[in-house]
């Protein structure tokens, strides 16, 4: 099992290359055009989603600061163990009956 830890929903941080907070809102993302995987997708924070094509998609690597960390409950810890832990894709049936 893959033991790598995702940061929750709502966690603001600084990217290496960024000077400007970004709030992720999404994880294990892939871009739709290539393929590519990536641990995060994020939006400027505070401004929000403004425009869909400023998501912003990177890798844990990438970040420089955590700034604020999400909210985690019961709900997140299993969602992490149930899926984002074991490379399991959740679909909307999934979702509802965790």
């Amino acid at each position: 099992m893959n033991d790598k830890k995702y940061l929750p929903m709502g966690t603001v941080v600084i990217l290496k290359k960024g000077i400007k907070k970004i709030m992720i809102f999404g994880r294990k993302q892939q871009k739709a055009d290539t393929g590519e995987q990536f641990d995060y997708i994020a939006y400027l924070y505070p401004e929000g989603n403004i425009k869909q094509d400023l998501a912003i998609l990177f890798n844990h690597e990438d970040i420089k600061q955590i700034v604020h960390v999400g909210y985690i409950d019961e709900d997140e810890e299993n969602f992490q163990k149930k899926f984002l832990l074991t490379g399991a894709v959740a679909d909307e049936k999934d979702v509802f009956n965790i």
